[in-house]
């Protein structure tokens, strides 16, 4: 674990895995941390070498209160990439994870091997993003923790997972949060995502009333090049209501030879 400087803040790190296996970066959603991928990583330990990252403003990543952009959230993942020495690799974000991962590949396409968008989008509702940075910023994170929560998670999760997910949300930095907001209303991807050249794979959660297959998932098919699908049973956060379905799809989506 370490720490690596970026402008305007702090962004902590872990390796896992195997050192001489292929890269993987692992980026959460908003309003978690690191912590997201507890249940698929012994599922992946074997046979990658794994990044996780607190993204800037989350877990124990403190940076300084402001409107954030996904270039510079793709940009701090790039930072963090150079720290850990990992030239190329493939990256696995979950809704603003994976909006991250589209703008890094468009940012830098060199470094991006493969490419798993696991429940996002490349457009969200700008308005209803203001708002929820306004709440968040005037009343703190327990003003938006139901609304949170009810897209986060489905009844199919296990009451402690829930608990757990609800405490870290609200003990999180409201202005982390807020930043991390901003970068979601103002993302700029949904034209810009068919000159992604990774091969991609959409992972969509079968119960998730964030960005579901209909009016997300299948746009970002319909948008990227050679985009592969695969839907879980899962709510938003895929990796702790699936960990060893989603596991076992991206084990197999990354080490399939590439075509074309």
């Amino acid at each position: 674990m370490a720490f690596t400087d970026v402008p305007g803040g702090r962004l902590y790190w872990k390796r896992d895995g195997r050192d001489d296996a292929p890269a993987l970066v692992l980026l959460n959603s908003i309003g978690t941390d690191m912590d997201l991928w507890d249940e698929v990583l012994p599922h992946l330990r074997d046979n990658f070498a794994l990044l996780r990252i607190d993204t800037r403003g989350h877990g124990a990543s403190p940076a300084a209160p402001g409107d954030w952009s996904l270039p510079l959230l793709a940009q701090d993942v790039l930072t963090v990439a150079d720290a850990a020495g990992l030239h190329r690799f493939s990256l696995a974000g979950v809704s603003l994870g994976g909006m991250i991962g589209m703008e890094l590949a468009l940012l830098a396409p060199e470094r991006l091997e493969k490419l798993a968008l696991i429940c996002t989008s490349a457009t969200m509702d700008s308005q209803s993003w203001d708002d929820r940075i306004t709440k968040v910023r005037a009343q703190g994170m327990a003003a938006i923790a139901d609304l949170a929560m009810g897209r986060f998670l489905s009844d199919a999760a296990r009451p402690a997972v829930f608990e757990s997910v609800r405490r870290q949300l609200i003990a999180m930095d409201a202005q982390g949060y807020a930043g991390c907001g901003a970068a979601i209303r103002d993302m700029d991807l949904a034209g810009r995502i068919s000159a992604i050249a990774s091969p991609t794979l959409v992972i969509t959660g079968t119960r998730d009333t964030s960005t579901p297959f209909a009016g997300h998932g299948e746009h970002l098919l319909a948008l990227i090049p050679g985009a592969a699908h695969v839907s879980l049973e899962a709510a938003h956060l895929a990796p702790l209501e699936a960990p060893e379905a989603l596991a076992a799809t991206l084990t197999a989506f990354l080490e399939a030879q590439s075509h074309g």
